[in-house]
Formats: C-alpha cells, sequence, structure tokens
C-alpha cells in the first residue's frame, strides 16, 4: 500500500508490506490444496476458499489492525507518528485489502492449478515471499531492515532516525513479544492449511504410493524453512545486490532499477528453473504433477532425476 502521509515530514510514503503477505498465504493455503482445488467445479465455493477466508478476515487482517493501533510507527515502516495521522479510508483500505489480497494470490494459484501447473502454483506462493522479505529487509530507500528493527515504544515513544535500529535488541521488544502471541494463534491454522492439506491431496491421488506421501515432519521443514529461512536469505541476497549497485551508482532509485531486475532474472535461472534448488524443495510438497510417471521421476525430485 502506497500513500500520502500527512503529519510527517521526513517521508512522503508509506509502503506496507502487510497486503504482499496476506497475498503469500492464500497462495500458499492453496497451493497446499492443489489436487483438491483441481477436482473443483468452482474455486470459489469449496472448503478450502472458505479455509483461507476464515484465516484471513478472524487472524490476519484484526492482527494488522491491532499492531496498526498498538504500534503505529513500526506497522508504517516508521512513516506515521501517531495513529491520528492516518486517514480513516486509508484504515479501512488496510483491514480490507489484508484480506483481498489474499483472496487474490489464492485465485492466481488456483489458475495454475487448474492448468495442471503444480510446480508454478508453489513458485508462486515461493516468489511473494521472497518479495515480503524484501519490503522488509530493503524498503524503498535501503533502510527497511532499520525500520522493521526499531521499536519505539521502547524508548518512549522517541522516533526512529535513519540508521537507527535495535538489532537483536529487537526480540526483546513489545513489538517482538506481540508478533510472537500473534504467531502462537496462527500456527495451528497455518499448520492445517499447508501439512493436512498437502497429506490429504497426496493420499486421495491413486499415482502415489501410501509410503510416497510426505511425512508431517518434512513437510512442516519445507514449508516453513522455505518461508521464513530460504525466502528471507534471497530477499537479503536482492536487498544486498540493490545496496551495492545503489553505491557504485550513486542512485538509490539505480539500485532499484538495476538490482532488482538482475536479481530476478539470477534467481529464476539458478534457483527456480525446473531441477534447480527451489524445484526441488517444492517437488517435496507436491511430489508429482498430474501425468508423471512418479516411478521414474523419483518422489524426491532430486538433481540427478526427471524433474516434474
Amino acid at each position: 500500500m502506497v500513500c500520502n502521509t500527512p503529519g510527517n515530514p521526513r517521508e512522503g510514503s508509506m509502503v506496507q508490506v502487510d497486503i504482499v503477505w496476506a497475498y503469500s498465504f492464500g497462495a500458499t493455503f492453496a497451493a497446499c490444496s492443489a489436487r483438491q482445488l483441481q477436482k473443483q467445479k468452482k474455486i470459489f465455493d469449496n472448503r478450502w476458499y472458505v479455509f483461507n477466508l476464515l484465516f484471513l478476515s478472524v487472524f490476519f487482517a484484526p492482527s494488522g489492525l491491532y499492531l496498526l493501533s498498538q504500534f503505529v510507527q513500526w506497522e508504517t515502516m516508521q512513516v506515521a507518528q501517531t495513529f491520528s495521522d492516518l486517514p480513516a479510508w486509508l484504515v479501512c483500505g488496510f483491514a480490507i485489502t489484508n484480506v483481498t489480497q489474499g483472496i487474490l494470490g489464492y485465485g492466481t494459484t488456483c489458475k495454475l492449478i487448474k492448468k495442471g501447473k503444480y510446480y508454478a502454483a508453489h513458485a508462486n506462493w515461493m516468489w511473494s515471499w521472497v518479495l515480503f522479505w524484501f519490503i522488509l529487509v530493503c524498503g524503498w530507500d535501503c533502510t527497511g531492515y532499520q525500520r522493521f528493527l526499531y521499536d519505539s515504544s521502547m524508548f518512549g515513544g522517541e522516533l526512529w532516525t535513519p540508521g537507527r535500529h535495535m538489532g537483536t535488541g529487537f526480540l526483546s521488544s513489545n513489538v517482538w513479544f506481540t508478533l510472537l502471541a500473534m504467531g502462537v494463534c496462527f500456527a495451528p491454522m497455518l499448520i492445517h492449511g499447508t501439512v493436512n492439506f498437502l497429506r490429504e491431496g497426496a493420499r486421495m491421488d491413486p499415482a502415489i504410493r501410501a509410503d510416497q506421501v510426505p511425512g508431517v515432519v518434512r513437510l512442516l521443514a519445507v514449508v516453513f524453512g522455505t518461508q521464513w529461512v530460504v525466502c528471507l536469505g534471497l530477499a537479503i541476497v536482492a536487498a544486498l545486490l540493490v545496496m551495492g549497485l545503489r553505491t557504485l551508482s550513486g542512485s538509490t532509485l539505480m539500485g532499484y532499477l538495476l538490482g532488482v531486475p538482475t536479481f530476478i532474472v539470477l534467481a529464476q535461472l539458478l534457483l527456480f528453473r525446473r531441477g534447480m534448488p527451489m524445484h526441488v524443495l517444492a517437488k517435496q510438497l507436491y511430489v508429482q504433477e498430474p501425468g508423471q510417471d512418479i516411478d521414474r521421476a523419483g518422489p524426491e525430485g532430486g538433481f540427478g532425476k526427471r524433474p516434474a
């Protein structure tokens, strides 16, 4: 979400990562229920869509509103100083897009699923998670991580300034403990919407033997490891590339214009092509695409095996 924020002379724009995060959740839930959704005539009239909608509206959107009201500086990436800086239409739009963008992620992924493109469906949420982390790490001026790692409530409301952040001290901040509490509330639905949906879909596919159905531990490690470690790592690499090019060119704009496309091309060629690491990770989840001979490709989808 980009908008003008009155009352803050330091910055004229606000970037909200929540709409990207909402898209990521919707895309993830859809990809993890690919086999079930492929059999549905209507993608917006089934229990998997209802599950996605419930998560977004009951948990995700309210959590964003809570953070916006309780930690307005942090939630707006240190742009708004007080909640009154935000116009009412912006707050309403924030709440709405936290749901609609998740629906968009779900719908976009369903279109890929209907075409039997299971890997593309999973790559969709992987890329969106990279974008989510990139916004947090780099932001719009290469200070995203500084803005993220600063909780003004720990300093009597003292405003953030460029170059200032709490580092690992953020892990003892009010914002951090609030995020942990929210994570505990999110966890049951996140696990059910990924692990359970994936195993349910694999079991209903006659082409997948019982011993080829991914285990719970493996799915937990791959799904959440990819989201919270791999995609974060890729976002850091992208941010470092942008920052490096900014330094070389002397222009923040050129850093983004050169760095972002370069990263996308290199990541697609070296990581996201079939047979490459991100495809290998995704194949741990969907096992095989429709019409593939799993005995030839192998359940693990390793580098030396036929890609799905």
